[in-house]
Formats: structure tokens, C-alpha cells, sequence
């Protein structure tokens, strides 16, 4: 009986032990990780003279693109860099899915790419209507992170594994290849990245060189800061008391001070009436 009863506990000890480590292997895989999100310096792309050599060309391109390609060609090509994603495309997706950085979900919450939460996701949530109602997607502080999710994105997903055997030169390969993966439902999304490349010319930040990039970064430091220039308020000679007015918020509000107001009035007291007038200078 004894030998029974020391037996039996050995089992119940050995499948509490068992449960326990599935417990925690269980927990493991559950793991989130907690976003980090920073603001990058930007290094020159020549995007400005970019910009400008597509308006004396064509003075029907939208505007709004222009603009989406002058602010972010930059990290783009930074992207291009470290994950060995064409800029053009990185660029190209940004422009068609974030409606050139106006919709809704770019504006308000920094997403250029409609990127989905996702299981494991840890950072700021927003709900949007999208294939169904009230998705959820990934709200980031910045648009760099967003850009810098988008690369991790693809790069981390085994299905997008094919297109890194392509060169970085190749933007139809990646847009055709990017359906192909399954990254959009739309059949014309191919079409319309390489349409974009082509009719901005994003083809020509896929050419930008380590070497470039690093004088690019020179020409940025460099690149002296517009002073401030502090516009002196013109005061008038005379203000009239409204209701709610204060020697002091008076006083404020013409960059001046109490004691030179009361002195140009003759006031001895900060006692004011409704209408009254007084000097300021």
C-alpha cells in the first residue's frame, strides 16, 4: 500500500513538472515586443533639384505627390540601405497607400502603408474601416517608423524571401513580384507603382550609392539654419479698455510694462474702467 501511495505521488509530481514547462514555452511565444520609435536626421537625395527638374517638365503632376516625394525621397533611400528595398517602390507604396501622406490614417496616425496590428503588436492602436469595419492598425509617433515597420515588414515574412534575389534597379520585378506575394488583392496594384515610378522618376533614387549617401549627409550638416527674425509688435499711441482688460494683460499684449503705462497716464492706482483710454508711449 505504501509503495502504491509513494509511487503515485512520484507521478503527480512528474505531470505538475510537465505542465509547468508547457506553461511557460506557451508564455514565451507570446512574448511582445515593445516599439521604440525615433526621430532620423535626413541626408540630402538632391530631392529638392529632383522636384524641380519634374515641374519645368511637366506642370500637370500633382502637387501633393511632388511634395510626398521632396519630404521623403530621403528615407527611402536610407530604407534602401539597410533592408535592400528599392527606394522606388518604398516611395511608390508610400505615395498610392497613404494618398500622398493625406488620408486619414497617414495624417492622424503617421501610417503610410496600412500596416494591420497584427498578433504580437504592443504599440498606440487606431480603429479605421478598411476590408471590414473597424480594423485595427498601427498608429506610430513618427512617419519614420512607420517606413522603418514597412521594411521590417517585408523583409522579416518568408513569402517576400523571392524578391531579394531581385536587384534593387528591378522596380517592376518588385511591383509584380509584391502582388504576386500577396501584398495587395488590387490587380492593377503592379501597374500603378510602376506608373508612379515612371511618372515621377523614383527609378533614379534606386542609383544612389553608400558613397552618396554619406556626402549627402555632409551636404545636410552643412547646410546652414535660417535665423529667426523676431518682428517688433507695433504698438499704437493709444488703447481703449474692453471688459476683462488688466494693466497687466495690457500690458503683455503690447510688449510693454504696468509701471511705464501708469506713468504715461498718471495713474496711482491699477483701477480701470470700461472705454477708458490710455496711452501706451
Amino acid at each position: 500500500m505504501k509503495i502504491k501511495l509513494f509511487f503515485g505521488v512520484l507521478a503527480i509530481l512528474f505531470l505538475a513538472s510537465c505542465s509547468s514547462s508547457r506553461r511557460v514555452t506557451v508564455n514565451k511565444k507570446k512574448q511582445k515586443v515593445t516599439v521604440v520609435e525615433h526621430k532620423t536626421k535626413l541626408p540630402s537625395v538632391q530631392q529638392i533639384q529632383h522636384v524641380r527638374k519634374l515641374e519645368r517638365g511637366n506642370k500637370s503632376l500633382n502637387k501633393y505627390t511632388l511634395q510626398y516625394v521632396r519630404k521623403y525621397a530621403p528615407l527611402a533611400v536610407l530604407e534602401m540601405h539597410k533592408y535592400d528595398i528599392p527606394a522606388s517602390i518604398t516611395l511608390a507604396q508610400g505615395i498610392l497607400e497613404s494618398g500622398n501622406g493625406r488620408s486619414q490614417l497617414a495624417s492622424k496616425s503617421n501610417n503610410h502603408f496600412g500596416i494591420k496590428c497584427h498578433v504580437g503588436w504592443k504599440g498606440e492602436k487606431v480603429y479605421h474601416d478598411d476590408d471590414e469595419k473597424g480594423e485595427c492598425f498601427r498608429k506610430y509617433k513618427f512617419v519614420e517608423t512607420s517606413y522603418e515597420d514597412h521594411s521590417e515588414f517585408l523583409s522579416g515574412r518568408r513569402r517576400y524571401a523571392n524578391l531579394f534575389k531581385l536587384r534593387k534597379t528591378d522596380y517592376k520585378g518588385w511591383a509584380k513580384g509584391l502582388k504576386k506575394a500577396g501584398y495587395a488583392t488590387d490587380k492593377k496594384y503592379p501597374n500603378k507603382l510602376i506608373k508612379i515610378i515612371q511618372e515621377y522618376e523614383l527609378y533614379e533614387f534606386d542609383k544612389f550609392t553608400e558613397r552618396d549617401l554619406k556626402r549627402g549627409k555632409r551636404e545636410s550638416a552643412k547646410r546652414p539654419k535660417k535665423p529667426v527674425v523676431k518682428v517688433k509688435k507695433s504698438i499704437p499711441d493709444y488703447y481703449q479698455v474692453r471688459k476683462g482688460d488688466t494693466l497687466y494683460s495690457i500690458a503683455r499684449k503690447f510688449d510693454t510694462t504696468v509701471a511705464l503705462i501708469k506713468e504715461v497716464n498718471g495713474l496711482t492706482s491699477n483701477d480701470l474702467s470700461i472705454g477708458q483710454r490710455l496711452l501706451l508711449k
